[in-house]
């Protein structure tokens, strides 16, 4: 059967079982377009390409499923570096399809032409400018392939108007064949066994939960294994939910912003067990004064991420799920013959000191009982009324933090956001887009800031357009609260450029202005009832505006380049420490 190249993309969606793409038409992508009215996808129309991608990315960690955007050349493919680039840093797999000018004017400054290949080559798992034809198909099936396996990532298909015009007779064949694309699955025999010994030989190890588990899919796993050998686990912030928070072995979130006994845990650790995790600045803070006692298993896919950054003592290249699978079957066959308590470390000790830092260390906020609302007051609210039944997608800064730390997370999906690239505006076309993955049942609340709220909030007429509930939150303090708290802690309060009168936009006229209902809470005393109004609507997208208190920070905090050591709590303990100084 003769048909197009622009046919040939849609039946390639088809046949990979993509149900939803996200995009933008132009004049470049325009062949594309006329079969997307017949192909049995579900297209979201939004109102600029760097919500395509995002929309893209928050599907694709509500799921697990690859998320695709499609734009046309120039510009349109420029407005989706940044998403590219965050989902690079995290992990995403996401299908990016382009138009391009006909293959002819390449080279020529055509109009909207931009080498889109080139550009997002960093930021890319892989790219490919299509050169043919024939060469569509199989284009896109690889591209989506190396996406979703291995490490996953982002992928990009550039394809010329011509060759989308061309046609082709079509052909598709399910196996993908590519030599030089074999990642390593299964963790090496030696590697499992020379784990477990350590595990047994160690009086206070602790799980190093990374993102990685969550893309794997390893949250069983990961629940088995820990519980088995009773190992403390301390989840990344890309990794919120793979292990509950709601376990007695959960120890918290590490990092520049972590619950106080996570960053302890690693500080005083012998043995990391570190689980699809790349050690990243955010946290280990100064690296060299990093878990300064510990051993280290370093379970990752990727095997330039084992000791990159980390000397690692026991090297396992593999799927996290895989490999935690290995080492579960490794226990039950110890069970079975029982000699399993040769391979149990004793925790006990371990896991009560622990257990007595969360207890001592706990999240603090000052919040009257009328008056003022606090930010952290509101965010716990919110989970207070749509629990833990809901997707948490948040934006970049303070909200993103106390969101972090407040919410107890339970499964892996359940909360999105931008963590190695730091991108605002992140979270209105991310939870739009988890929303469409996860479907009418689920409810989706976005928790975002105004800063990073007006950075994409037009998206909110995609939502409406395509009737899309999400619930989305505005905590609205009138600035960019951490750049705000950074300049009050480490350059003398002196505030440049980050003040946002909180009326400037009227929020609530954003919400009239695209129908949806809009709520406003200024007072703590208002805001169970404010909030219930909109819980009951689960039928069209929600606009909440928190108006909250302007000085609050986050904490606890470790200052940038500096040792975990160094966690305070308080500004007041700020203030002291650098009085002393």
């Amino acid at each position: 059967m003769e048909i197009t190249g622009a046919q040939a993309v849609m039946r390639s969606l088809e046949a990979l079982g993509v149900d939803t793409v996200f995009g933008y038409p132009g004049g470049a992508i325009l062949p594309a377009y006329d079969p997307l009215i017949d192909a049995d996808l579900n297209h979201v129309l939004v109102r600029h390409e760097q919500g395509a991608i995002h929309m893209a990315e928050g599907y694709a960690q509500a799921t697990g499923r690859v998320g695709v955007c499609i734009v046309t050349s120039g510009p349109a493919a420029t407005n989706l570096v940044t998403g590219l680039a965050d989902a690079y840093m995290d992990s995403v797999p996401v299908l990016a399809i382009t138009g391009q000018v006909a293959s002819t004017a390449i080279g020529s400054d055509a109009f909207q032409e931009a080498d889109v290949t080139g550009i997002t080559m960093p930021i890319t798992k892989h790219n490919e400018l299509v050169s043919s034809p024939e060469r569509v198909a199989d284009a896109i099936k690889e591209a989506y392939h190396v996406a979703r396996t291995g490490r996953p990532g982002p992928v990009l298909v550039d394809i010329p108007k011509d060759i989308l015009n061309a046609t082709v007779t079509w052909e598709w064949d399910e196996r993908v064949d590519l030599p030089g694309y074999r990642p390593t699955v299964r963790g090496h025999g030696k590697m499992i066994r020379e784990a477990l010994e350590l595990i047994a030989e160690a009086e206070r190890p602790v799980i190093y939960a990374g993102g990685g588990l969550v893309r794997a899919g390893a949250g069983d796993e990961l629940f088995s294994f820990a519980t088995r050998l009773r190992l403390p686990v301390v989840t990344t912030l890309m990794a919120r939910g793979v292990f509950p928070d709601t376990h007695e072995l959960a120890v918290g979130m590490p990092g520049m912003h972590g619950h106080y006994a996570a960053v302890r845990a690693f500080q005083e650790t012998d043995l990391l067990v570190t689980l699809g995790a790349r050690f990243d600045d955010r946290v280990t803070g100064k690296l060299s004064a990093f878990a300064p006692h510990a051993r280290v298993i370093h379970v990752d896919v990727d095997p330039a991420e084992i000791g990159k950054n980390r000397v690692v003592d026991v090297p396992i290249v593999g799927d996290v799920k895989v490999v935690l699978g290995q080492l579960n079957r490794v226990l039950e066959d110890r069970q079975d013959k029982g000699t399993f308590e040769k391979l149990l470390p004793d925790t006990t000790t371990w896991r009560a000191y622990l257990d007595e830092l969360k207890r001592a260390h706990p999240l603090r906020v000052d919040q009257p009982e009328i008056g003022v609302l606090k930010p952290q007051t509101a965010i716990a609210a919110v989970y207070d009324h749509w629990g833990d039944e809901a997707v948490y997608v948040a934006g970049v800064g303070q909200h993103q933090m106390w969101a972090s730390q407040l919410i107890p997370y339970t499964r892996g999906g359940q909360w999105v956001n931008s963590g190695g690239l730091g991108t605002m505006g992140f979270a209105v076309p991310a939870a739009i887009g988890a929303k469409v993955g996860v479907g009418r049942e689920t409810p989706v609340v976005a928790i975002d800031g105004d800063g990073c709220f007006q950075m994409t909030f037009q998206e909110l007429a995609t939502a409406v357009q395509h009737d899309i509930p999400v619930v989305f939150c505005v905590v609205n303090n009138g600035f960019l609260g951490m750049v705000r708290q950074w300049q009050h802690l480490f350059y003398d309060d002196r505030l440049s450029q980050v003040a946002l009168p909180q009326d400037l936009p009227d929020l609530m006229k954003i919400a009239d202005a695209y129908g949806i209902p809009g709520f406003r809470v200024e007072r703590v005393e208002d805001l169970d009832t404010v909030l219930a109004k909109a819980r009951a609507i689960d039928d069209r997208p929600v606009l909440i505006e928190f108006r909250v208190h302007p000085d609050e920070m986050v904490f606890p905090m470790v200052p940038a380049g500096a040792s975990n050591d160094e966690i305070l709590e308080s500004v007041e303990e700020w203030r002291a420490r650098a009085a002393q100084a």
